[in-house]
C-alpha cells in the first residue's frame, strides 16, 4: 500500500513544500492544478506551477503522516496551507497497469508499436517494440503519431539521423527500422538517454543509434533532423538545429500547437528551409523542410 498527502499552496510556496515533502521522506513529489488555471507553454529550462497548486506527496505505507502535516505546519504556517486531504493507493505494478489500456498501433502503411505481450500479424509490417516508461513518447500522442507517420512514409533507406529530444528514443528507433544507417539521439534528460538505449536493444537497432546530451553531440550534418520537443525551444534552437541538416537534407518538426505553426514554419523559413504546410492533428502541428540554403 501506498498513502498519499495532498496540500493545496499558493505558487510561491510549491517548490519549497515539494522540497519539505522530500525531506521527510516522500518518493516522489507531483503537482496539480487546484483551481482550473490554463497553464500554456512554459519558457525553457522552467517548472511551471499554478497560482494555486495542489502539491502531492506520495508515501510508503507505515510513514507517519499526521507528524509530516504538523511539521509542515509549523514550518511554513497553518494559515498558508490549505485544504490538507490523505489518499491510500493499493500496491500494484503500475507500467502493467498502464499496458491495459496500450494496445498495437499503426502508423502510416506499415509502422506499428506494439506493447509486450502483443503481436501484429501483417504482411509488411515494420513492427517497434515499446513498453510505456519513465521517458516521454509512446505514439499515443498526437505530435509524436504525425512524426511516425511522416517516417512511415519516407525514404529512409542509409539515412543518417538526428533525434533530437529523443525521450524514448520512439522517432530514432522508427527511422532505424525504417532503414536509416545511423541515428544520433540527443537529450538533456539522462533518463530518456537509457530508456532510448533500452529501447534500441528491445529493438535489435543499438548498434545504429548513439546517444548523447546536446553539449557533446559531435559536428556533423545529416540527412534528416527530427525534433518533437515545443514550439518556444524549436524556435530558440533553429540556428542549432539548421547546422545538423545538409544542403537538401530534410527537417521534421513537432510538439507545435496548430496556431503556432505560422510563427514556427516563418523562424525556420529564415534560417534557408523550405518549408512544407502544416500536417494538423488534434489541435497539434508538424512541420517539415528541406534545407536549400
Amino acid at each position: 500500500m501506498w498513502h498519499q498527502l495532498m496540500v493545496t499552496v499558493d505558487e510561491d510556496q510549491a517548490e519549497e513544500i515539494s522540497d519539505a515533502l522530500m525531506d521527510a521522506g516522500a518518493l516522489s513529489v507531483s503537482f496539480l492544478d487546484a483551481g482550473d488555471q490554463p497553464l500554456f507553454e512554459p519558457p525553457l529550462g522552467t517548472t511551471p506551477v499554478w497560482a494555486q497548486t495542489r502539491v502531492v506527496g506520495l508515501f510508503e505505507e507505515g510513514g507517519d503522516l499526521a507528524a509530516v502535516r504538523s511539521a509542515l505546519g509549523q514550518r511554513f504556517g497553518e494559515g498558508r496551507l490549505r485544504d490538507w486531504s490523505e489518499e491510500t493507493l493499493a500496491d500494484q505494478v503500475w507500467e502493467r497497469a498502464w499496458l491495459e489500456h496500450f494496445r498495437p498501433m499503426r502508423f502510416g502503411r506499415r509502422l506499428w508499436v506494439c506493447p509486450t505481450g502483443f503481436t501484429v500479424e501483417e504482411p509488411g509490417a515494420v513492427v517497434m517494440l515499446l513498453d510505456p516508461g519513465l521517458a516521454f513518447g509512446t505514439g499515443t500522442h498526437p505530435t509524436t503519431a504525425l512524426c511516425l507517420a511522416w517516417l512511415d512514409a519516407a525514404d529512409l533507406d542509409g539515412a543518417t539521423v538526428v533525434d533530437y529530444g529523443c525521450g524514448s528514443g520512439i522517432l530514432g528507433i522508427g527511422a532505424a527500422l525504417l532503414g536509416a544507417s545511423s541515428v544520433h539521439a540527443v537529450d538533456i534528460d539522462p533518463q530518456a538517454l537509457v530508456a532510448t538505449v533500452d529501447n534500441a536493444r528491445k529493438n535489435a537497432v543499438e548498434d545504429k543509434i548513439e546517444t548523447s546530451p546536446p553539449d557533446r553531440l559531435s559536428s556533423f550534418e545529416s540527412d534528416i533532423v527530427l525534433a518533437n520537443i515545443l514550439a518556444n525551444p524549436l524556435m530558440e534552437l533553429a540556428d542549432e538545429l539548421r547546422l545538423r541538416v545538409r544542403l537538401g537534407g530534410r527537417i521534421v518538426l513537432s510538439g507545435i500547437l496548430a496556431e503556432q505553426a505560422d510563427a514556427v514554419a516563418s523562424v525556420y523559413a529564415g534560417k534557408g528551409f523550405e518549408m512544407e504546410p502544416a500536417v494538423l492533428g488534434e489541435g497539434w502541428a508538424r512541420l517539415a523542410g528541406v534545407r536549400r540554403a
